[in-house]
């Protein structure tokens, strides 16, 4: 029987036994049998003798201590342990490693012919023995070897030496000059193209950029050299920030289980999150791009210049940096798309994770794997605690608060708390009660309740936080409140409190609590958590004029479009009342109207109507069910969108007409593709020659933002063309990996009793390949979140494909099996026939010999709940 994997917690957390200076790694490259030689001064710091190093998959050759041989040591597959050491001592190790039958993309392997490593969180424990923990901070000099082909050998900081050896091989010697941890060392080697640019900060240093992609590519890489530069200006002009290194490269590799690494001076970075033109991606993509750049160079202070003391603390650099790079596309482009955005990615992710089996803290308590905890909780939910910050202080006082922070903790590995610490003291705010957010876990709700006292023209408004049942010590969290009042004629009302005007953002502080507003004529409509001024859940029996009001008139783009999606989830929720009662299912001549309008507007960013216009996801709607009623909501998403096809016609089809782009990556260009792409989806519902045309006219466009659309929405209305379009896309793209991605992407959206076995056939595909992360997400990872009526169906086969590719991938690579595995956390929330499917298939992979603590954590977690 398999060993239970214990849990590590935050309370257990002891200083390291040593420190480590002057860290010399020799690493001589081979596929098979790549030689590592680590050196290092060891300083113990407690009264102890013995010395425990992180190892996985090493074979150990030599170890020695102050140059002699040592052989008072246990090695265990997880771990090498010194006994009797002096207080402090130079340890010399060498070991051999195997990269290129690395399959789980940990530590150091080969992607398509590169060596590259990824060793956050714990990934350099499988390139040499060491204290692999955030809190371990020493100078690297490293020293890479490898034969001529291998043109480019890359490490972090600044390279120092290069040369030819006598055998015809070649080295590179590089030098970080700051203290980092081993979750940040990187190393990069073989031949590449090179995109290369020059920055100068605004001290007068040149700092040469390189982006390094694999040959063939080079004609995609400027839109993420454009993005670094933006970064680069942006992070010195909003948050005084300055580059401290003379190069700055990003790689960009196909095999990556993330989306990019922050490396010290290198980035490696998924080739997704890179490679971009026109004719290869569609504008999701360049903002993608954008965003996972700026992430990425942001990181350089906000987690490598000051980093996290332990794993718990990772929402320390994450969230912050989420947020960072949340304002940096803010204030780049459209800030109420990017809210928009943002706000998607709580409801349709975050809320489900908050009410599973693996909710959980911003920064938690236990852990069993690592890996498990980069979450959109630590992420996104982390980045709101950060904007609550923000709006608690302000603009000005937060930036004090992130002065402070690294004049005390430059170069350090530190907490949350002394992040929240350095907050409260620059800006004199308390924070203690705020700090809460980071130890509460779960969804909090706003149970709100509005008066209006017509005698004393007052409006009152009473809030409650309620939090989650399973949290028996939950405490009334510090939330910032932010609403707007609109008269009757859409106006917004000016806030007075006992004769005193206040601001929009009201601070909850307690379990309940009652505002009167003031000179309040007649019953006023309220806009409420504006902007999702905190990540909660609203609980207000708003009726659907009320949102259409707001729609109409709310003074915040968000506002509106927060009504809109209300407005169609109270239609929704209607529809599946009426089903259950085998009633007809309409969605209702007022909100039609409204959105009618809506894409009359003239003066309206056009991508703002195309959000206003689209219905909520199935998951942001499946979130307002306690048990999710699958074929239901299938069939009312159909309805509605034949429904607003058929009596919006003419509506859309003005749209799409006067929605002209000129092919650019301008933000009108980017906003007039978005809602001809809405439009005719909804107008492919239809049988009408004109949209006959445009779906094939869009279809051969050079812009793949346009030709993806046309087949989407061919393929979302089973047009007689689709199949066609399908078959020609197969045979134009196979050349590129990245681009037949979004081919098998459409594949798993076939809403047909043959998907699952379509799915299954696509394994052998050429283009597929279970090994890349890439390949795997786009087919079976789009099949399971966005085709609910196959993944769910009461055969059960959808559950099963899943289950028998985690099984594989359990081997294969277990980091991207626990990834996967998230469908079926919240098996709890279905009806009885797929509870009981699901479960099967969990304890199926619960079985299985050899089960990776990846995905034992979460598998165990759901069957548990």
């Amino acid at each position: 029987m398999q060993t239970k994997p214990q849990a590590k917690y935050l309370k257990n957390y002891q200083i390291p036994s040593h420190t480590v200076s002057n860290f010399e790694l020799d690493v001589e490259l081979h596929p098979t049998e790549t030689k590592i030689k680590a050196k290092a001064t060891y300083q113990c710091n407690r009264e102890e003798a013995t010395l425990r190093l992180d190892g996985v998959d090493l074979q150990l050759n030599t170890v020695r201590v102050n140059g002699e041989d040592f052989k008072d040591y246990v090695q265990e597959p997880t771990s090498l342990t010194l006994s009797n050491l002096p207080e402090k001592f130079t340890l010399e190790i060498e070991n051999t490693i195997s990269p290129s039958t690395n399959t789980s993309l940990e530590g150091l392997y080969l992607s398509e012919g590169a060596y590259c490593t990824q060793c956050e969180a714990e990934g350099f424990r499988k390139i040499t023995y060491f204290l692999d923990r955030p809190d371990v901070l020493t100078d690297y000099l490293v020293t890479i070897t490898a034969e001529k082909n291998i043109t480019y050998l890359l490490s972090n900081g600044n390279k120092i030496s290069e040369g030819k050896l006598p055998d015809g091989r070649h080295y590179t010697k590089w030098q970080d000059p700051h203290k980092k941890p081993s979750y940040l060392f990187a190393l990069v080697a073989g031949d590449f193209d090179v995109l290369r640019d020059k920055f100068t900060t605004r001290s007068g240093r040149e700092v040469d950029l390189e982006i390094f992609v694999d040959k063939g590519n080079l004609s995609k890489a400027p839109h993420a050299m454009t993005s670094l530069i933006n970064a680069m200006k942006w992070d010195e002009a909003r948050f005084n920030l300055e580059y401290d290194l003379d190069i700055y490269m990003i790689v960009a590799v196909d095999f990556f289980n993330m989306g990019a690494m922050e490396n010290k001076g290198l980035n490696v970075f998924n080739s997704a999150c890179v490679l971009a033109n026109q004719q290869t991606a569609t504008d999701r993509d360049y903002h993608t791009i954008e965003s996972i750049v700026g992430h990425e160079y942001f990181h350089n202070w906000t987690g490598n210049r000051v980093t996290c003391r332990d794993w718990f603390q990772l929402s320390l650099k994450e969230g912050l940096t989420v947020f960072r790079d949340q304002e940096f596309s803010s204030d780049l482009g459209s800030r109420a798309l990017n809210r928009i955005d943002a706000v998607m990615a709580m409801r349709t992710h975050q809320f489900a994770e908050d009410s599973g089996p693996m909710a959980h803290p911003i920064r938690p308590e236990k852990v069993i794997e690592m890996n498990n905890f980069y979450t959109v909780t630590v992420y996104n939910k982390g980045a709101e605690v950060i904007r609550m910050m923000h709006t608690l202080l302000g603009e000005e006082n937060f930036q004090k608060g992130m002065q402070l922070y690294f004049q005390r903790h430059d170069g350090q590995a530190v907490t949350c708390d002394d992040f929240v610490s350095a907050m409260n003291d620059a800006s004199g705010k308390c924070l203690n009660q705020f700090k809460l957010w980071y130890s509460q876990f779960g969804t909090p709700k706003i149970k709100v309740e509005t008066e209006y006292k017509q005698n004393e023209q007052k409006f009152v408004l009473k809030l409650e936080q309620i939090h989650a049942a399973s949290d028996p010590v939950a405490q009334p969290l510090h939330i910032p409140f932010a609403i707007e009042l609109l008269d009757e004629e859409g106006n917004s009302l000016p806030l007075s409190i006992n004769g005193h005007s206040v601001g929009s953002v009201l601070e909850l502080t307690e379990h309940t609590a009652s505002y009167e507003f003031e000179n309040i004529c007649k019953r006023p409509i309220p806009v409420l958590l504006e902007n999702f001024s905190a990540p909660c859940i609203v609980e207000y029996d708003y009726h659907l004029t009320d949102l259409l009001d707001i729609l109409k008139h709310a003074s915040s783009d968000y506002s509106r479009w927060e009504a809109a999606q209300r407005a169609f989830i109270l239609e929704i929720k209607s529809a599946v009342c009426s089903l259950e009662q085998q009633k007809q299912v309409n969605i209702s001549e007022e909100l039609l109207n409204v959105l009618a309008s809506v894409l009359k507007e003239e003066n309206t960013d056009k991508a703002l109507i195309s959000e206003l216009i689209r219905l909520p996801n199935f998951d942001t709607v499946s979130a307002e069910f306690d048990c999710i009623p699958v074929t239901e909501l299938v069939a009312i998403f159909k309805q509605f969108e034949q429904q607003i096809a058929a009596e919006l016609n003419s509506e859309l089809k003005a749209a799409y007409v006067n929605s002209i782009e000129n092919g650019e990556v301008s933000a009108a260009a980017v906003a007039a593709r978005s809602l001809k792409s809405i439009t005719l989806y909804y107008l492919a519902q239809t049988p009408d020659s004109d949209v006959s045309s445009w779906l094939e006219s869009n279809s051969t466009q050079e812009n793949m933002t346009l030709k993806l659309a046309a087949l989407k929405a061919a393929k979302s209305a089973d047009h007689s063309s689709a199949e066609q379009l399908i078959t020609e896309f197969d045979a134009n793209w196979r050349h590129d990996p990245l681009v037949m991605d979004k081919w098998f992407a459409l594949q798993a959206c076939t809403n047909n009793d043959g998907a699952v076995e379509l799915v299954k056939s696509l394994y052998d595909h050429p283009c597929f390949d279970k090994s890349n992360p890439n390949r795997v997400r786009a087919l079976v990872g789009q099949f399971t979140r966005s085709n609910p009526a196959q993944f769910h169906r009461l055969d059960g086969k959808g559950y099963e494909l899943l289950a028998d590719l985690l099984i594989e991938l359990n081997d294969i690579n277990p980091q991207n099996a626990s990834r996967m595995v998230t469908p079926f956390m919240s098996w709890q929330r279905y009806d009885q026939q797929r509870q009981s499917l699901i479960k099967t298939q969990l304890k199926r992979i619960a079985a299985i010999e050899n089960l990776s603590d990846d995905l034992f954590e979460k598998v165990d977690k759901a069957l548990n709940a």
